[in-house]
């Protein structure tokens, strides 16, 4: 493990988006900062993700100074959408995890640009106040941990050695040609090269250069690994092989939900170390 660094940093300003790739980010208590702060809903208030529209793989949002969000995609003209005011706020509705959290609606531009890429009645939300609007899962967190609208935690870690091990099991199922994949199909927020594969099964606490992170459990995996963030069609892997080799209870596991213990900046190329 004395090798181990960052190899990457990713973060995805509009939940379901494309995301940005920086050379560093900010750790803040809910974490990274910019990542999942907006997230698109539907007129009952619930989440849309890539789970239900796989075409939101081929949209891209630009993180602008100040929070706001620049948003493209292919054969429609880009948009800006600047930070909303405070109030008034809606009730969203996280699907899977059923959590009710409030957020604040972005202006009727940004309806209009979403709602024709998708050709469905969509809202672009955000999260004014992430220290207050949504706790971590109880069952994995400390009093007064939130996140953002990341799926349960603040941060996603992989490593480049789990994601090689897992292409090489595709290779030998009964899709190899759908491999091998990308890391893009995981979508993490921090990768790490220089690590065995599969070490992150048994870290409980680890350092990225200065801050220093919990591991809290394994990310189980649902239908958006197995969309081409590419092209947006989707396959069969890698569900079909992590049920066969990575299945650990009712989850189809590969990386780990991380929470910040320290505030601080991450770095490509920053030291890891396994502190637990």
């Amino acid at each position: 493990m004395g090798n181990a660094e960052l190899h990457s940093i990713h973060i995805h300003p509009v939940k379901a988006f494309r995301g940005q790739s920086p050379r560093e980010a900010v750790v803040e208590p809910w974490g990274l900062a910019g990542d999942r702060r907006w997230v698109l809903v539907d007129t009952g208030g619930k989440v849309v993700t890539q789970r239900q529209e796989p075409r939101l793989a081929l949209a891209t949002a630009e993180l602008l100074p100040g929070g706001g969000v620049r948003l493209s995609a292919p054969g429609h003209e880009p948009v800006s959408v600047p930070v909303p005011e405070p109030e008034p706020t809606v009730t969203t509705t996280l699907e899977i995890f059923g959590d009710k959290v409030e957020a604040v609606v972005a202006d009727d531009t940004a309806h209009a640009w979403c709602s024709t890429y998708l050709g469905a009645d969509v809202r672009l939300v955000h999260m004014d106040d992430p220290a207050t609007r949504r706790p971590v899962d109880p069952d994995f967190a400390r009093p007064g941990e939130t996140v953002s609208f990341a799926d349960g935690y603040p941060l996603l870690v992989t490593t480049l050695t789990s994601l090689d091990s897992l292409n090489g099991l595709i290779a030998q199922g009964d899709h190899p040609d759908e491999g091998p994949l990308p890391m893009n199909r995981f979508r993490p927020n921090v990768v790490i090269a220089g690590t065995a594969a599969w070490a992150e099964d048994d870290w409980s606490r680890i350092a990225i250069g200065e801050v220093t992170f919990r591991v809290t459990k394994m990310c189980g995996r649902c239908v958006v690994t197995t969309t081409d963030q590419g092209t947006a069609r989707r396959g069969k892997e890698p569900l079909r092989t992590l049920g066969r080799h990575r299945r650990f209870g009712s989850d189809l596991a590969f990386g780990q939900n991380l929470v910040p213990e320290s505030p601080g900046t991450v770095r490509v190329g920053d030291r890891v170390r396994i502190l637990e």
